[in-house]
């Protein structure tokens, strides 16, 4: 018997072979994309919405990372960096957001290989193929992808050989409602709520300071907010701070020995020790069904232990976790898990009812293909609602993706990913985000 080869086909034309790949997002995984294709000599374009470089990064950048240098630093981008005389910042220290940023990213980004290809303030509304919708067939894989884009005013379709989604879910929040339907009276109360990891002790320090701020969501987002808020409460009079969360214990912020990102079991241990000794209120087995406002505050109406209960405060910090935004490739033929919203083949190795952020098994191209032959949704995005995420992973996938794109079928399928271990993180907790890689 003869075995199938499963292998999908890089689709190649005259017409094709003049385009370049596009990239959606010039975060940390979109920009080690444009590395690898940059030393395999392929052209691309790098598309951000924002109007910086890793955007949706510099928004948390306060926040310390749980990973240390060694395991941040994509290995192609290292290369090109280091022929510029680049250097590895301390291996063994986790950095900030910022840091992140500043001392790689943005060295990265201004590389002339890079730099020339990066379009910043655009925003992709929509991907398809060109003259084809998702229900056309025929010669489909060897017609250019169009993506339609908004920069200013300006709306124009850009025509690609390939494109590899990194925009990441940062932009994309879960509802506060415990049931994933936007929040009943959520336009009540909108002003009154703000995006997981404010800069409480710095930027955002005047909306939470003298306040009772209620931080929703069980993961590492929730705790690194609700200690800023402790911290706060120490110098500034009248600040106080709850933590609902929707089951009974926030199990991904535990703290756990068997932990090698140092970090983020300390990031555990301080918060368990905030809530032991009165500095932050935990209300559990809180299932949020509507808000309201109450004069000049805001009132949580949910379930708990059986009994509609209500909860008033003056802040919600949504700390509830992302979901990826699919809107945008409606035309697309997609295949992806009904639970997670990850890439079909991926979602079992991701799985964070099984996996750790640590025991996620290695991944590449044949993960991440989808039936719409040479796009690939890669980094944060490609684990949809799963929070288990961390950049080696997304470096791992696109040095396989490129590879595939370079039809270098052996190496795309030599997939090698060497992650720390990590303590439980884990959905039976849902409400929760994880951050930071």
């Amino acid at each position: 018997m003869t075995l199938l080869d499963l292998t999908p086909r890089v689709a190649t034309s005259d017409r094709l072979d003049t385009l370049p790949v596009a990239i959606i997002g010039a975060g940390p995984i979109g920009l080690a994309a444009a590395a690898n294709l940059a030393e395999r000599g392929i052209d691309f374009m790098v598309l951000e919405a924002g109007d910086e470089i890793a955007a949706s990064v510099r928004a948390w950048g306060h926040t310390r990372l749980f990973s240390p240098w060694k395991h941040l630093v994509d290995p192609a981008s290292r290369r090109l960096l280091e022929a510029t005389g680049w250097e590895l910042p301390s291996p063994d220290r986790a950095p900030t957001g910022h840091e992140l940023i500043d001392d790689y990213v943005l060295p990265l980004s201004r590389l002339e290989q890079i730099a020339s290809r990066t379009r910043l303030g655009v925003e992709v509304l929509g991907v398809t193929r060109e003259g084809m919708d998702r229900t056309r067939t025929r010669g489909r894989a060897a017609t250019p992808f169009a993506l339609r884009t908004r920069e200013g005013d300006n709306v124009e379709d850009l025509t690609a050989r390939a494109v590899i989604d990194a925009s990441g879910t940062y932009l994309s929040p879960n509802s506060l409602s415990s049931n994933g339907l936007g929040l009943l009276g959520f336009d009540e109360i909108s002003d009154a709520v703000t995006h997981a990891l404010p800069d409480v002790l710095g930027r955002d320090r005047a909306t939470f300071a003298g306040r009772h701020t209620t931080v929703v969501g069980a993961g590492h987002s929730a705790a690194n907010t609700l200690l800023a808020l402790a911290k706060l409460a120490r110098e500034e009079p009248g600040t106080t701070a709850t933590w609902l969360i929707r089951n009974t214990k926030a199990v991904r912020v535990s703290s756990s020995e068997n932990d090698e990102l140092i970090d983020r079991a300390a990031l555990g241990s301080r918060t368990e020790r905030a809530v032991a000794t009165g500095q932050i209120d935990l209300v559990d087995g809180f299932e949020i069904i509507r808000a309201r406002r109450t004069g000049d505050r805001v009132e949580l109406v949910g379930h708990r232990r059986g009994e509609v209960v209500t909860h008033t405060t003056d802040v919600v910090v949504n700390a509830t976790g992302f979901r990826p935004n699919l809107d945008m490739l409606r035309e697309i033929r997609l295949e992806l898990d009904d639970i997670v919203e990850a890439p079909k083949r991926l979602a079992p190795l991701i799985d964070p009812n099984v996996h750790s952020c640590g025991t996620v098994e290695p991944h590449g191209f044949r993960e991440l293909t989808q039936p719409e032959q040479g796009f690939f949704i890669v980094g944060m995005k490609s684990y949809g609602r799963a929070p288990t995420f961390l950049l080696a992973t997304g470096y791992e996938q696109v040095r396989s993706v490129t590879a595939w794109l370079a039809g270098d079928v052996a190496s795309a399928s030599n997939v090698e990913l060497v992650l720390p271990a990590t303590g439980v993180c884990s959905t039976s907790d849902a409400g929760g985000s994880s951050c930071c890689s």
